[in-house]
C-alpha cells in the first residue's frame, strides 16, 4: 500500500513520470512530411506553396543539366493544379529491388528516394536531399505521374502521398519524358494563390543558368473551356489562348549580366565571362561594372540560388580584390605610396554572377541559402584569378575603366569615413544626445518600445498627444528625405533627417552597424495616404533596404495603416481602411450621404425631436488625406492603439526582385521607371 502511495506522489510531483516505449511515436512513409511540413519546405505560407513548384521543376532541370533534356514546361491549370513536363529519360518504372514496387512509385511515395544519392544517374543535381517529388506528393490532395519511356506511357495517381493503384501502362509513345501534375492540399496550405510574376522570374533565372534549356510557362488558370491535358505531352501543343512566356538563352550567365544591367550605364564595354572546370568543380562567372554605388552579386550552386553566398562567393571576392590590385600595381595605375584597394572598393558598382556545379555538395541549413563546400572556394579562386587577370591584360581600355571606377570608390570611401567619424563618434554610438524633434518613450526596453516615423510637424503634434508615452516614441520628418539609392554615406550623413533617424534607432550605420543596440523593436512608418505620402514611404523603405536590411530581416520594420474614411451614422462612428470596406459599411443605400462637418462644440444642443430623427438618419463621411487631419483621440483609436490598429510588417520575399524594383523606381533610368509605373498603376490606389 505504501509503495502505491509513493508512486502516486511521485507522479503528482512530476518525478518518475511514466515514460517507456509506448510513448515513442513512429511515423511511417510520408507521415513526417504532413506532420511537420515546415521542416521540408520552410513554411506553409505562400513561399512554401511556390516551393512545391520549384521542387518538381528542379527534377526536370537536373535532367537538362545532365544533358538528357532540353525542353521543360510549367503550366498553371484551373482548380490550382500545376503541371510540369520535361523530355528527359523518364522516371524508371521497373520494379525496385528494395521496395519491391515500381521505381516510379518508390520515388513518389518514399522519402529520401531518388537518383541523386549515388550511382551514375546524375553527376550534378540541385536536389541535395532527394526529397522533392515525394514531399510534393505528400502535401498534395491530388497528384499524378505520367512517364513516357521504353515505347510506353505509364501512369500512377496519388492522394496525400499514398498511391491510389499500382502503376499501369495507358498507351504507347515514341517520346521520353515525365509529366507531374499536383494540387496542393488546402489542409496544409490555408492560402493557395500562385504568383505568375514570381514563377516566371524564377524560371527566367533558371534558363540563364542552364544554357540551351528551353522553359515555357503557361497560365491557363482562367481558361474558360475544358483542357484535355491527358491527350498531349506538352500543353503548348493545344495552342491555348492563354498568357505564355518562353525562356531560352545561349549566352548563359553573360546573358544574365546583360539583363541585370539593361537599365544601367556600363563602365566598360566587354563583359567578362568564363566557364571552366577545376578540381572537379565546374566554375562559371560573368561580371561587368556599371555607374552605380551598389553591388549586385548573385551566387548559385547546382543552380540553387544562395542568398547568403558561401564559399564560392568568398573565393570570388578574394580573387577579385587580389587580381585588380596586382594589375594596378603592375601597370603603375596604383602609386607606390597609395593604399591597396579594399574588398568594398572593388565591389562598388559591380554586377556579377557566380555559378558552380559539383557532385558532392554541402549547404548550410535546409534552405540551401549558403554554400558550405570548401572545395568551391579554391576552385573559384583559381579559375577566376587566371582568367580575369588575362581579361584585364587583353582588354586594356576595359581594365583602365575598371581601375578608374575602383579608384573613385576608394576616394569616396575615405571621404565617407571622415564624414562618419565626424558625426558618429564614440559618444554617438554609446548614447549621443537624441535629436530634439524625437519625442522619446519612457521605456528603455527595446522589445516593448516602438517609434512612429511621421510625416511633418502637424502629424507629429497630434501623434505626440495621442500616444502611449510609456512605450511609443514619435519622430517627425520634414519633407522628403534624401534618395539614398545613389547617395554615398558622407552625403547621407549630411542630411539632418537621416542623421536624426540613425541616432534615434541607436544602431549606427555602415561598418559599425550593431543591431543589438537598436532602441525599438517596432519602427513604424506612418505617412499620409496621398502621392507625397507614398513617395516619402518609398524613400524611407529604400533607406532601410540599402543600409538597414538587418532591421527588416529581424522583423522590426512596419507600415502603419491609418483609415481612409470616418463614417458617421447618427451617433455611430465607424472607420474604413479601404474603399472596399467603405462600400461594405455604407451598403447600397447612400441617400442622405453628406460630407462630414465637425460640429461646433459651443453650438447649442437644443433641437426638435423631428430634427434629431432627421439628423440621425443621415450618413456623413470624412476622407482623411493626412494624419494631421486627425485629432489625438482619432489617431490613437485608429492608428496607434495596439489593440485596434492595423500594421503591415515589411518583409523581403524575393531579394532579386526587390533589388530590381528599387533599381527601377529609385535609379536614374527615367524610361524604365516610367514603364514600371505605367504597367503597375492599376495596382495602386492614390489620391492625385
Amino acid at each position: 500500500m505504501a509503495k502505491k502511495e509513493d508512486k502516486k506522489d511521485a507522479k503528482a510531483s512530476g518525478k518518475g513520470h511514466h515514460y517507456d516505449a509506448q510513448d515513442i511515436t513512429v511515423l511511417e512513409g510520408l507521415e513526417p512530411v504532413r506532420k511537420r511540413p515546415g521542416m521540408y519546405i520552410g513554411t506553409t505560407g505562400l513561399e512554401g506553396l511556390h516551393h512545391l513548384i520549384w521542387e518538381i521543376f528542379d527534377n526536370a532541370r537536373d535532367e537538362a543539366m545532365g544533358g538528357f533534356a532540353n525542353d521543360v514546361e510549367v503550366a498553371l491549370l484551373p482548380n490550382n493544379r500545376i503541371r510540369v513536363v520535361d523530355n528527359g529519360r523518364g522516371i524508371p518504372v521497373d520494379k525496385h529491388a528494395k521496395t519491391k514496387v515500381s521505381a516510379l512509385e518508390t520515388v513518389m511515395t518514399t522519402l529520401h528516394a531518388g537518383g541523386k544519392f549515388g550511382g551514375d544517374g546524375y553527376k550534378v543535381s540541385g536536389g541535395l536531399h532527394g526529397v522533392g517529388a515525394s514531399v510534393v506528393n505528400a502535401l498534395s490532395i491530388y497528384a499524378k505521374a505520367e512517364v513516357r519511356r521504353n515505347g510506353g506511357i505509364f501512369m500512377q495517381e496519388y492522394k496525400q502521398g499514398n498511391q491510389k493503384a499500382p502503376v499501369k501502362q495507358t498507351g504507347k509513345s515514341k517520346d521520353n519524358g515525365t509529366v507531374i501534375t499536383f494540387e496542393a492540399d488546402p489542409e496544409i496550405f490555408k492560402e493557395i494563390v500562385y504568383d505568375w510574376n514570381k514563377i516566371t522570374s524564377h524560371l527566367r533565372q533558371q534558363a540563364y543558368l542552364v544554357k540551351g534549356m528551353k522553359i515555357t510557362c503557361i497560365d491557363a488558370r482562367e481558361y474558360g473551356r475544358k483542357i484535355d491535358a491527358d491527350k498531349v505531352f506538352y500543353l503548348q501543343e493545344l495552342a491555348l489562348d492563354t498568357p505564355t512566356m518562353t525562356f531560352y538563352f545561349e549566352g548563359g550567365l553573360l546573358s544574365l549580366v546583360k539583363f541585370k544591367n539593361q537599365h544601367q550605364k556600363p563602365i566598360h564595354k566587354n563583359i567578362f565571362y568564363v566557364e571552366r572546370e577545376a578540381d572537379g568543380v565546374q566554375v562559371e562567372v560573368s561580371l561587368q561594372y556599371v555607374d552605380d554605388i551598389s553591388s549586385r552579386i548573385l551566387a548559385f550552386a547546382n543552380n540553387t540560388y544562395n542568398a547568403e553566398g558561401g564559399m564560392h562567393v568568398t573565393g570570388f571576392k578574394t580573387a577579385l580584390t587580389r587580381t585588380i590590385n596586382n594589375y594596378g600595381r603592375k601597370n603603375n595605375l596604383i602609386k607606390d605610396k597609395e593604399d591597396n584597394f579594399t574588398g568594398d572598393d572593388v565591389l562598388e558598382g559591380l554586377t556579377a554572377v557566380i555559378s558552380i556545379k559539383m557532385q558532392e555538395i554541402q549547404f548550410e541549413g535546409q534552405t540551401k541559402g549558403k554554400l558550405g563546400s570548401v572545395e568551391a572556394r579554391g576552385a573559384v579562386d583559381a579559375v577566376f584569378t587566371e582568367t580575369f587577370g588575362a581579361f584585364l591584360e587583353e582588354n586594356p581600355e576595359d581594365a583602365r575603366a575598371i581601375i578608374g571606377k575602383v579608384t573613385l570608390a576608394l576616394k569616396a570611401r575615405k571621404a565617407a569615413k571622415a564624414a562618419k567619424d565626424s558625426v558618429l563618434r564614440k559618444g554617438a554610438l554609446e548614447g549621443m544626445t537624441l535629436p530634439g524633434k524625437l519625442a522619446d518613450c519612457q521605456s528603455r526596453k527595446a522589445e516593448e518600445s516602438e517609434v512612429f516615423i511621421v510625416e511633418g510637424e502637424s502629424a507629429g503634434g497630434s501623434s505626440k498627444q495621442g500616444r502611449d508615452r510609456r512605450t511609443q516614441a514619435i519622430l517627425p520628418l520634414k519633407g522628403k528625405i534624401l534618395n539614398v539609392e545613389r547617395a554615398r554615406l558622407d552625403r547621407m550623413l549630411a542630411s539632418t533627417e537621416i542623421k536624426a533617424l540613425i541616432v534615434a534607432m541607436g544602431t549606427a550605420i555602415g561598418d559599425v552597424f550593431d543591431l543589438s543596440k537598436i532602441r525599438y523593436h517596432k519602427i513604424i512608418i506612418a505617412t499620409d495616404a496621398d502621392v507625397d505620402g507614398a513617395h516619402i514611404r518609398t524613400l524611407i523603405l529604400t533607406l532601410f533596404y540599402r543600409h538597414f536590411k538587418q532591421v527588416i530581416d529581424a522583423g522590426y520594420l512596419y507600415i502603419a495603416q491609418p483609415p481612409l474614411y470616418k463614417i458617421k451614422k447618427g451617433k455611430e462612428i465607424t472607420y474604413a481602411y479601404t474603399d472596399v470596406e467603405k462600400v461594405r459599411i455604407l451598403g447600397k443605400d447612400t441617400e442622405g450621404l453628406e460630407e462630414m462637418e465637425e460640429k461646433d462644440e459651443d453650438e447649442p444642443e437644443e433641437e426638435s425631436e423631428e430634427a434629431e430623427t432627421k439628423r440621425n438618419s443621415k450618413v456623413s463621411i470624412q476622407r482623411y488625406k493626412g494624419l494631421g487631419e486627425m485629432n489625438a483621440e482619432e489617431l490613437w483609436e485608429t492608428t496607434m492603439n495596439p489593440e485596434k490598429r492595423v500594421l503591415k510588417q515589411v518583409t523581403i520575399g524575393d531579394v532579386l526582385e526587390a533589388d530590381k524594383v528599387f533599381d527601377t523606381l529609385m535609379g536614374i533610368d527615367v524610361a524604365s521607371r516610367k514603364s514600371f509605373i505605367q504597367s503597375n498603376a492599376k495596382m495602386a490606389n492614390l489620391d492625385v
